[in-house]
């Protein structure tokens, strides 16, 4: 699990680190010597900002952006689940058995009304209506559900 990024280390973050964070945000593929350049560095400095930002647990990792329909998961809905009890060995096992169940996607553990948000891809509304019966609801520490169906999914401008 990444650590927690303490308060001084965002602080080391100058203006070429946030613009390699920016880069990388846009192009994860980018090789060294295009985001040196892009970025107006060597390719030596800019290959250990990188390899810094990594180690600290700042760049967690690069992802592909993927189509689920594509992949024959049409279908995403995000799904609210509100716990009746906040017992924390309750909760901490009802948490460990998230990232199993087939066809969650993110997991957004919140405060407020409801305490979990999950973003789900299935391929059919009956599978959707499965994997909330037979993975969430049977769980004795959910007291509600809620699903909301996706429409459109959009990119915001982000934070750098």
């Amino acid at each position: 699990m990444p650590r927690p990024i303490p308060a001084t280390e965002h602080a080391a973050l100058d203006a070429v680190d946030l613009r390699i964070l920016s880069e990388l945000t846009e192009d994860g593929q980018v090789t060294n010597s295009a985001l040196a350049a892009r970025v107006g560095i060597a390719e030596s400095t800019c290959l250990a900002r990188v390899r810094s930002l990594r180690e600290r647990d700042i760049v967690r990792g690069i992802h592909a952006d993927v189509d689920l329909a594509t992949l024959g998961f049409p279908i995403q809905a995000v799904i609210k689940v509100r716990l009746g009890s906040h017992n924390r060995d309750h909760v901490a096992t009802f948490h460990r058995a998230l990232p199993a169940i087939p066809g969650v996607v993110r997991i957004l553990h919140v405060g407020g009304e409801d305490d979990y948000l999950l973003q789900v891809a299935v391929a059919s509304t009956q599978q959707l209506r499965d994997l909330v019966l037979e993975h969430i609801n049977v769980h004795p520490i959910v007291r509600h559900t809620e699903t909301q169906i996706v429409f459109e999914e959009m990119v915001g401008a982000g934070v750098l």
